[in-house]
């Protein structure tokens, strides 16, 4: 970059580093001796500012890592200021408000004082091993944590929610790694995050945290200088820190809910610390048997067998350093708010509020009289304004999915290594939004999912190979908007489901009849079932049938569905169809007498107007409707809910049909309003028994609709006279 192209770079971040440096001395003027205030937020500024070292002058650049020494020296020693700390501190802050003012100018820069070092000392293999302050034995007795919880409570809370996220980047950063060994942005912003965490639990004399974050910390600061590479065994050992910093973490969370306060924390970290100074002093080392990270962080047990490791670094390219100290996105162009999510909820509701009563004055009849071209106008403003509102009240609950991906990431990589299988996850979509609530209970059933890919799915490499495939096997999960929603498919190219075997244990189970004459979908859905399961050998993983129900289960509880294609010996495919959020839905409006009920559109296959003939009534299942050659039941609404219905004959009304899973039913309305999209509304404890509603509505003339359950309508047993109506107090 040429020197005008850089000073021009610089000064267009300027005034993000001058707020930074601003809110820096704020504190600073704060700091008292032998106190650790302000010691976190001092360190966290000054990392928002080594984020954009590369935009600024290499004369700051340098103060930067002056500052970097100096905080290092306290997180790693007293943990507090002192007099002489805080009067170098202020000093540089003065010097590095000078040298910003004089980048802005272009004049020259203050003077470098004698006495500051330019930059820390270079990093060699023998300066390495004098990092390593105490060697623990393995048979020591593992350290352990003391909460003081009435004095550090919120400082706790802050640094348990930091560095949840922080283990978070660690583990993705880690996987990214694993396919590209030499990404230099991402081994800056692990060693970044490790050094955070450190800082935090310094702060806190959470020796054990601060020791084991340290310690890692100086693993991916040689990865940095190039003075050892990225190889399986490093890999593996940081996942394996980040889990017991993430065991660390959850019990610190558990105290602070009230359990067990005040009881000591054991984590074992002396294995881990152990190997990381063996491989900063280039010795042999025990590897982590890849079985205890298969469930993640909840596994902390270590075992392994010697691996010769004399020269980590052999046959593999270094990593080579770069002109800066940090390198990553750019601070000044992201930024973020933390707030409760229960504040954004309330939000959400008064802004529907506000829709909803905004279109109760436009459809009310009184205004409608009133002849204004003015008030039309006004009316037409206050509906676009109202709209647009709600439009990005919304579009505030919506999160990419990307996080929840990363994870499964994880997840295969642990199945994998402990299946022995040679498993790629390819990611899709990862930048598709949904409403957060709906991402925070998809997990359980994606972990389902991709464990029964894994585990049944696809086959072991000398299967593969055997039957023409490539050794490795390719699991797919990725994510779109189609149907008005959103769209979820786990795809692998294994085995694909057995379709004769399944339907032979479901007639042995009794669970269908062997007469029943059904269709392939209708057969991989038999899997679905409570208990179900084909396998013959029961593993930790899975075979026991208690997976699958779980996951249509919660995927129906989010108003959604999930679909099954399978090819033998090509694969099999789910495809899991969500709305975008929870808190509005398209619907289908539909009159039923003088009522008004609202159907999910996701949930809707069609709609017609019967024709003479098309409806009969079949022995022991009531009323059917013929749909393009198929008997679909149908469901007069009307008579279900007790509602007078204008419709005596069918050829009067029109047939929805409804789909929940592989069921479909049809249900006969007097009339269809119309489609509009409604927020979602709850009923109440008085109606939480009840099945057949799943909300309600408030329309825009201000009456209420009935949002129907359609899995509950699908699931309804037949009767010779038709449907039997519920008891009408339990539902209306």
């Amino acid at each position: 970059m040429s020197r005008d192209n850089s000073r021009e770079s610089s000064l267009l971040y300027l005034p993000k580093v001058a707020e930074i440096i601003s809110q820096l001395g704020e504190e600073l003027a704060f700091v008292v001796p032998n106190k650790d205030a302000g010691l976190l937020p001092i360190n966290r500024f000054v990392m928002d500012l080594e984020e954009l070292a590369e935009h600024l002058p290499p004369t700051v650049v340098a103060g930067l890592k002056v500052a970097r020494g100096w905080l290092d020296e306290i997180l790693d020693g007293p943990g507090t200021f002192t007099e002489k700390s805080i009067r170098d501190f202020n000093a540089w802050h003065a010097w590095l408000t000078s040298a910003l003012l004089a980048s802005e100018r272009g004049t020259a820069m203050p003077t470098w004082p004698d006495k500051w070092d330019e930059s820390r000392p270079a990093v060699a293999r023998v300066e390495l091993a004098k990092k390593v302050t105490r060697r623990f034995p393995l048979e020591a007795e593992e350290p352990a944590i003391l909460l003081n919880l009435p004095d550090d409570l919120e400082f706790l809370r802050a640094f348990r929610d930091e560095s949840l996220e922080l283990l978070d980047d660690i583990e993705q950063g880690v996987l990214v790694l694993e396919d590209n060994r030499t990404d230099v942005v991402t081994i800056n912003s692990i060693f970044r995050a490790f050094h955070t965490f450190k800082g935090g639990a310094g702060f806190l004399h959470l020796e054990a945290l601060h020791v084991l974050a340290h310690e890692l910390e100086s693993l991916l600061d040689a990865v940095r200088r190039a003075e050892l590479c990225i190889t399986s065994e490093i890999i593996d050992l940081v996942l394996s820190g980040a889990d017991a910093l993430k065991h660390f973490t959850s019990e610190i969370s558990a105290q602070l809910q009230g359990e067990n306060p005040s009881t000591p924390i054991h984590v074992p970290t002396r294995k881990i610390v152990g190997r990381v100074q063996a491989l900063l002093r280039g010795e042999k080392t025990l590897t982590v048997s890849a079985a205890h990270v298969a469930e993640t962080s909840e596994a902390l047990t270590f075992s392994g067998s010697v691996v010769e490791t004399s020269d980590p670094t052999a046959g593999l390219s270094k990593v080579h350093p770069t002109s800066t100290e940090t390198i990553g996105e750019s601070a000044a162009a992201r930024a973020f708010v933390k707030l409760d999510t229960a504040k954004l909820d309330n939000l959400v509701d008064i802004v529907g509020e506000l829709v909803i009563a905004q279109s109760m004055v436009v459809q009310d009849p009184d205004v409608q009289k009133i002849n204004s071209l003015q008030l039309v106008r006004c009316l037409r403003q206050l509906s676009r304004i109202t709209t647009d509102l709600q439009r990005n009240a919304m579009s505030l609950r919506m999160v990419p999915i990307r996080p929840m991906f990363h994870k499964m990431k994880r997840l295969v990589r642990d199945l994998a290594t402990r299946q022995q299988k040679q498993v790629q996850l390819v990611l899709e979509g990862e930048d598709t939004e949904l409403d957060r609530n709906i991402v925070e209970k998809l997990g359980d059933p994606l972990v389902h999912m991709i464990r029964n890919a894994v585990d049944h799915g696809l086959e072991d490499p000398a299967g593969r190979v055997a039957k023409g495939k490539p050794d490795l096997g390719i699991i797919r999960l990725s994510a779109s908007h189609q149907r008005g929603g959103i769209v979820i498919r786990i795809q692998d190219d294994g085995r694909g489901l057995d379709r004769e075997r399944i339907l032979d244990t479901a007639i042995a189970r009794e669970l269908v009849k062997a007469s029943e004459n059904l269709t392939e979908s209708e057969i991989f859905s038999l899997i679905f079932l409570p208990g179900f399961s084909t396998v013959e050998k029961i593993t930790e993983l899975s075979g026991r049938g208690v997976g699958m129900d779980v996951v249509r289960r919660n995927i129906e509880n989010l108003r959604g569905k999930i679909e099954i294609r399978s090819l033998p010996g090509r694969g099999t495919t789910f495809t899991i169809l969500l709305p975008l959020t929870l808190a509005i839905i398209d619907g289908l409006l539909v009159g039923v007498g003088n009522d008004r009920y609202i159907i999910p559109t996701l949930s809707v296959r069609e709609s017609f107007r019967p024709q003479p003939g098309m409806v009969s009534s079949v022995h022991e299942q009531g009323e059917v409707v013929s749909v393009r050659g198929r008997q679909t039941p149908l469901l007069r609404l009307g008579r279900y809910l007790g509602t007078p219905s204008r419709a005596i004959n069918p050829e009067d009304g029109i047939v929805i049909v409804v789909e929940s899973g592989e069921a479909a039913r049809g249900l006969l309305v007097d009339e269809l309003i119309g489609k509009q999209e409604v927020v979602v509304k709850s009923l109440g404890a008085a109606f939480a028994k009840q099945s057949m509603l799943a909300g309600g509505a408030v329309l825009g003339d201000g009456w209420v609709g009935l949002i129907l359950d359609v899995d509950t309508l699908v699931k309804l047993p037949y009767e010779a006279e038709g449907v039997q109506s519920p008891n009408s107090s339990a539902i209306l």
